[in-house]
């Protein structure tokens, strides 16, 4: 989809949509209140009357008003005015998003980044328009035979109508915001492709496509590799599958040259049947999600690639599958990690933070400013906390609260756990230096316990994306979180390195 920015009178508009907001209460913003002025008040009328939901999202499409030159006019419910924040203007933004990807208008003009928000200025606004406008026009398609019908469909250009003067800083805006959607993009193409073709060595050469076309090193490990450096844990986990694994390293150098790094690290597990371990056949379909950690640092790279952010990234993706075998790791068996701290695999379905802990040991050499990982890791942070905000966990106070903040600014939302050294006990062993599992309590936490012991030497975040990765039933399908949440936390951190 083609995007643009423009100013100017919304009642002179050549378009085939346009969108404009309305408050419950029937107030205008200014665009809106402008386009209506031409229309001898039809808009006004039809919100008196109560033909608009006053729910924020809530949509009317109107043809022909009279004193527009727009062919259709879409109304979205800003909701009510008292209450009119954040999500409201998301929600406002999603339904335009919605009704312009399956209407028949080929073009369209968005005014909802003109209106006002309290604590939010002009460029905030833009970014989050362009980013939702855009995701909002994702299909995922590329299985299917029959792909024209749907091609047809939707605006295939965009213009973000503002009142206010273009300058730098709103380009800027709008950049990120399509960068971003890029990003969310790459992740929701590999999160939605099966197993058998989204494999460690498709991600491993999607990797280096990146970085073939942005211009950042990639190197990718072989078994023998990391046999060499000694990631026994990882390597444990991929001893049941034919695929062979690959540990992906992704190296963006936009700072300056001795500026120290920000470590990512992505959970790639292709498909996980949860080995030995065997889980339930239903929805294990949905299995192929557990790659999403992966996908979430390419999606994140290319983003911030195409911003051309200036700052240091380094992007860690262990992948495999996790299969059953006649060479599998069994419960019981013990491994050595690649920090020599040794494992007792109580139960092989817990197998993402084994190939973890081995890419959070490999991180050291980078001498990190700090490190985030990103995993599909835990069932129980889905029954803690649902599929709403992801699970954080930390042990470093000030970046933990960073993460959050960010992710409220980017609506991409975490919620933060206790790291409490009490919950270290639950991961004793009898042979090993630690078990894989903690028990049946805490399992978010104990599994981030567990994580936390590998991470020693720098400041380090744990995003738990079990229940935000993925939707489930008839909107199936990968959703490209946390890409917004960490491209908001790398803009934040490149504008404080420039300051």
């Amino acid at each position: 989809m083609e995007f643009t920015i423009k100013t100017g009178s919304p009642a002179k508009l050549k378009t085939g949509l346009l969108v404009l907001g309305a408050f419950a209460d029937g107030r205008l913003p200014a665009l809106s209140a402008a386009a209506d002025g031409a229309a001898e008040g039809r808009l006004a009328a039809l919100i008196k009357r109560g033909d608009l939901d006053e729910k924020a999202g809530a949509t009317l499409l109107v043809h022909d008003l009279p004193g527009l030159h727009a062919e259709r006019v879409l109304l979205v419910s800003l909701g009510k005015h008292d209450e009119f924040g954040d999500k409201a203007f998301r929600d406002a933004l999603a339904a335009a998003a919605k009704a312009i990807s399956t209407g028949a208008a080929k073009d369209a003009v968005v005014a909802l980044a003109d209106v006002e928000l309290p604590g939010r200025d002009a460029a905030w606004r833009l970014q989050q328009a362009t980013r939702i406008l855009a995701d909002g026009a994702y299909r995922f398609d590329a299985l299917k035979s029959d792909k024209k019908a749907k091609k047809d469909r939707g605006a295939k250009k965009l213009s973000l109508l503002v009142s206010c003067e273009l300058g730098a800083e709103l380009d800027t805006a709008a950049l990120q915001g399509h960068a971003i959607a890029a990003g969310m993009a790459l992740a929701k193409d590999l999160g939605n492709l099966p197993g058998n073709l989204c494999t460690p060595t498709h991600l491993a050469e999607t990797a280096e496509a990146l970085g073939k076309q942005y211009k950042f090193d990639v190197e990718v490990l072989d078994r023998d590799d990391m046999e060499k450096v000694g990631m026994g844990s990882f390597l444990s986990v991929a001893r049941g599958s034919h695929q062979p694994p690959k540990f992906i390293v992704m190296q963006y150098k936009g700072g300056k040259a001795k500026a120290r790094p920000i470590v990512l690290v992505g959970k790639g597990i292709t498909f996980d049947t949860g080995g030995i371990s065997l889980k339930p056949a239903a929805e294990m379909d949905e299995m192929k999600f557990d790659m999403c950690g992966a996908a979430s640092v390419l999606g994140t790279f290319k983003a911030i690639a195409q911003m051309g952010l200036p700052i240091n990234v380094v992007g860690l993706v262990p992948t495999t599958e996790n299969m059953p075998g006649g060479g599998a790791t069994k419960p019981g068996d013990v491994v050595t990690s690649m920090s020599g701290q040794t494992i007792e695999v109580l139960n092989t379905d817990a197998e993402g933070r084994l190939i973890l802990c081995d890419a959070l040991t490999y991180a050291e050499r980078f001498k990190p400013e700090c490190v985030i990982d990103i995993a599909t890791l835990t069932g129980a942070c889905v029954v803690a906390l649902g599929k709403i905000p992801s699970g954080l966990l930390a042990n470093d106070d000030e970046l933990a609260a960073e993460i959050l903040r960010r992710g409220t600014e980017s609506g991409d939302r975490a919620w933060q756990l206790p790291l409490w050294d009490e919950y270290q006990e639950l991961l004793k062993s009898n042979f090993a230096d630690m078990g894989n599992i903690g028990g049946r309590y805490a399992g978010t936490i104990t599994a981030a316990c567990f994580l936390s012991r590998f991470a020693k030497t720098y400041k380090w975040a744990h995003l738990d994306i079990a229940g935000t990765a993925w939707v489930s039933g008839d909107a199936k399908g990968a959703t490209g979180r946390p890409v917004p949440l960490l491209s908001s936390f790398l803009i934040g951190r490149a504008r404080a390195h420039a300051a």
